[in-house]
C-alpha cells in the first residue's frame, strides 16, 4: 500500500495509479493527492501500450459524448415558448406562399438539423435544402437557399461542366457528361403509403418557390437529381 506501507495493496486508483490496501487508504490518498478517483478517459496512452481494453474505452467514451448531445438537443430549452413562436411563424408564411410545412418533434434528426429561416426584410425563405445524386450515391446539404433561385442556378456549381467545382466534377462526373435536357429533379411525395411511393417532377427552369407551391415539406425540401438515360426505381406522380 502507497499510503499506509504496511498492508498488502489490494486496489489501484483508476486516476493516479495509487495502490491502496483498504477503503480507509483509498479516501486517505483521494484527501492527501486532491485526487477524485475518476480515470482520465482522455489521457494518453502510447501506441505501444494501446490495447483492445483502451480501444472499448474510446469507444464508450465516444458514445457518452453522443448520449450528451442527445441530450442537450431535447433540452427543455427546445421547448420553450420562443422556439415554438419561431416554428408557428415559419409554418404561417410558408402557408401563406401556399406551402404545407411541417415540423417534427425534438430530438429528430431532420429538426435538429434544419435551417431554414424567412427574413422579413428581403420578404423571402433561406431554405436548408438536401441534393441527393442516386448513381453516383452522393448527397450535399445547402443551407440559405433563397427561394426565388431557380433550380438550374442551385445545380449549377455541381453538374456544370464550366462552374462545377473540380472534386464535385470528378465525383459526378456522370451528371456532368451528360446534357441538361436530360437532367430531372424529383421530391417524394409525403403522406402516401410505404408500399406507394410517388415523386413529383420539378420543373429545373423555375425558381425553388415555384417548386415548392402546393406541396407538403417535412422540415426541408430533398430533391433527387437523375438522368432520363438511366435505370432508377423511382416512379413519378402519373406514370
Amino acid at each position: 500500500c502507497e499510503t499506509c506501507s504496511k498492508e498488502e495493496a489490494k486496489y489501484r486508483c483508476p486516476r493516479c495509479m495509487k495502490y491502496s490496501c483498504s477503503l480507509l487508504c483509498v479516501k486517505k490518498h483521494k484527501l492527501a493527492l486532491s485526487c477524485n478517483g475518476v480515470r482520465d478517459k482522455t489521457a494518453f496512452v502510447a501506441v505501444n501500450e494501446f490495447t483492445d481494453l483502451n480501444l472499448l474505452s474510446d469507444y464508450r467514451f465516444l458514445e457518452d459524448v453522443g448520449r450528451t448531445a442527445d441530450a442537450a438537443a431535447r433540452h427543455l430549452a427546445k421547448h420553450r415558448p420562443a422556439a415554438k413562436r419561431l416554428l408557428s411563424s415559419l409554418r404561417n408564411k410558408a402557408q401563406k406562399c401556399n406551402i404545407d410545412l411541417r415540423t417534427l418533434p425534438v430530438g429528430f434528426t431532420k429538426r435538429r438539423e434544419n435551417s431554414t429561416t424567412f427574413s422579413s426584410v428581403e420578404n423571402k425563405f433561406f431554405w436548408h435544402l438536401k441534393l441527393v445524386f442516386p448513381h453516383c450515391h452522393a448527397e450535399y446539404t445547402l443551407k440559405r437557399v433563397p427561394d426565388d433561385k431557380t433550380l438550374a442556378d442551385i445545380l449549377k456549381p455541381y453538374i456544370d461542366p464550366v462552374e462545377s467545382d473540380p472534386v464535385v466534377c470528378q465525383r459526378l462526373k456522370i451528371y456532368t457528361a451528360s446534357p441538361p435536357s436530360d437532367v430531372r429533379i424529383l421530391m417524394k411525395i409525403e403522406n402516401r403509403r410505404q408500399n406507394s411511393v410517388r415523386y413529383n417532377e420539378l420543373d429545373a427552369s423555375r425558381s425553388l418557390l415555384d417548386n415548392l407551391k402546393g406541396k407538403v415539406i417535412i422540415e426541408y425540401p430533398t430533391l433527387f437529381v437523375v438522368l432520363k438515360t438511366l435505370k432508377i426505381d423511382m416512379v413519378v406522380l402519373g406514370q
